[in-house]
């Protein structure tokens, strides 16, 4: 939590800009990416750097072209992100840092209780259908994209999931679910909205985790206020620290893969610093 006792710890002036990673941040990173292949010349890219571009582009919410120049170049910038995106770097990149911040609550690697729910975004201005189709969210009134998010209690992403905003949120979390395959073998109990009630879900959830249990938080219909909804105020925090980055402010990626990418990308952002400011 921030304090004015702990404010140094979460200060970032001194870095060229509060995106880049700092030295305690990249210990932890840098051993889980990838060596360069054999063969061919020496690899001349300094890996930090394009880390420190990533994370500009993902905190600024700027263009591909308007990378700063003492960066790398943006095509060595958005190959690093494909690459890392199709061998799986950053998926185990995240998993490696979910653990950590697991044991620094001292808590077991797999949760048992799993919060979900849903953001639908605007899409930008660019190409739909067939290469990136876009619904219409009936329930929000915007046409974009729905992001799909599984939580633990501790408001820390363990899945997720970019697709059409016309999908219903009780199908959509059945594909979150269906892309469990044993990760986190331990969940039992899941809390979720009005959106995932109903027979549908019940018997889509028992194919696809029958040891999973769903516990329906409603908001009281006699409530004419602002209420804090147990279970469920965790996952909305979490799509609010997400949403720090503005990369994620619109649906801007041609691709409902790199759209998932920088979403990873900004959970990685956020547990990092969890790790190397309550380490200090």
């Amino acid at each position: 939590m921030w304090k004015s006792e702990n404010r140094s710890r979460y200060d970032r002036s001194k870095l060229r800009y509060p995106s880049d990673v700092t030295d305690d941040e990249w210990k932890l990173i840098a051993p889980l990416i990838p060596p360069a292949k054999p063969g061919g010349n020496k690899r001349r890219v300094d890996l930090r750097e394009v880390v420190n571009g990533l994370m500009y582009i993902l905190g600024s919410g700027c263009q591909w072209r308007a990378i700063p120049k003492d960066l790398p170049p943006r095509s060595t910038v958005h190959d690093y992100f494909v690459r890392w995106d199709d061998d799986g770097t950053l998926n185990r990149i995240h998993y490696a840092l979910y653990v950590k911040c697991r044991e620094l609550a001292e808590r077991q690697a797999s949760p048992t209780a799993a919060i979900i729910d849903s953001q639908s975004v605007k899409s930008a201005e660019k190409g739909g259908a067939p290469i990136d189709p876009h619904g219409y969210d009936a329930g929000k009134k915007i046409k974009g994209k729905k992001r799909h998010l599984l939580v633990d209690t501790q408001g820390l992403v363990l899945l997720a999931l970019v697709h059409s905003a016309d999908i219903q949120d009780r199908d959509g979390g059945i594909l979150l679910m269906s892309t469990m395959f044993g990760l986190f073998p331990f969940v039992l109990k899941l809390y979720a909205d009005g959106g995932y009630q109903g027979p549908q879900f019940q018997a889509a959830l028992r194919r696809v985790c029958p040891s999973v249990n769903v516990e329906i938080v409603k908001r009281s219909d006699a409530a004419k206020h602002f209420l804090v909804l147990p279970k469920r105020w965790i996952v909305e925090r979490s799509i609010a620290w997400l949403n720090r980055c503005r990369r994620l402010a619109k649906d801007w990626e041609c691709l409902n893969r790199r759209a998932l990418a920088f979403l990873r990308l900004a959970s990685i952002r956020l547990m990092l610093r969890k790790l190397c400011q309550n380490t200090k």
